[in-house]
């Protein structure tokens, strides 16, 4: 795997160095587009609309359009905003793992340590293991700044973005309302249907039956002699990072965290 970040977790004054790994992929069979008459590759062309020629991608610039006014932004302005240079994944506070609503989880990552010593590292992992909480944190990824849940699998960290609350939608169904009356034999018999599929949840198990299939049916066309040649047919195809401080004392600075919580905590 190859880390796409790299940067430190704080929690008061300890720095947790870390690398961030994608934790998932997609195994989906890639397809393309084609054209039927020919079998020809479909490509797209990012086009400028005033001039009529294709765009390099080190030309585009984003912009905002308000229906009014157009703002361009470019790669320095968005560099150069404050959350997206930030290297710290910060620790907001520390929730009951119970109180995180699984719709709001998106992507999840790993956590490498980044140190020769391992000990920060581990004694957030024991932390949150011991505590049976869960950390919610802040961090800036790719030009956005995620809030995300820092959670214990196994031996390692796991990072999962979370959406912000305002991107969750309610289910504003009127049927939800209505008064549906549910006998207890209709209930009992219910349950004992759930019963009979009672199992411990083994994803390993389970397969991608389209893919399979997909793939299937793609190997049967090669054997069948039904492919193309895919370089006369498609063409030719297109053509600073800041270091985690180690913590020296790592007991002091806990130490001094935990007091500066507390001192904080009689102030409120």
């Amino acid at each position: 795997m190859r880390a796409i970040w790299k940067g430190a977790v704080t929690f008061g004054l300890v720095n947790v160095p870390v690398k961030l790994y994608s934790a998932t992929e997609d195994h989906d069979v890639p397809l393309h587009q084609v054209h039927d008459a020919d079998g020809g590759r479909i490509r797209y062309k990012r086009v400028c609309e005033l001039d009529g020629k294709v765009v390099p991608y080190e030309h585009i610039d984003r912009a905002y359009d308000d229906g009014e006014h157009t703002v361009v932004l470019t790669k320095e302005d968005l560099s150069s905003l404050p959350a997206e240079r930030d290297r710290e994944i910060e620790v907001v506070e520390f929730v009951p793992t119970e109180q995180i609503d699984p719709i709001m989880l998106d992507r999840t990552y790993y956590l490498e340590p980044d140190s020769k010593s391992t000990k920060a590292y581990v004694l957030l992992r024991r932390t949150l293991e011991e505590t049976e909480r869960t950390a919610v944190v802040k961090f800036a990824l790719r030009q956005r700044t995620r809030l995300a849940a820092l959670r214990v699998r196994g031996d390692v960290l796991v990072l999962q973005t979370l959406l912000w609350a305002d991107e969750v939608r309610e289910a504003d169904f009127p049927s939800l309302s209505d008064d549906v009356k549910i006998s207890a034999k209709e209930l009992a018999m219910s349950s004992q249907l759930v019963e009979s599929f009672e199992s411990d949840f083994s994803p390993e198990q389970f397969e991608d039956e389209y893919q399979v299939q997909l793939r299937r049916l793609i190997d049967a066309k090669i054997e069948r002699g039904e492919s193309v040649d895919s370089a006369e047919t498609f063409g030719e195809e297109a053509g600073g990072e800041a270091e985690g401080a180690e913590v020296i004392d790592l007991m002091d600075a806990l130490r001094k965290s935990v007091e500066e919580a507390k001192a904080k905590r009689k102030s409120g």
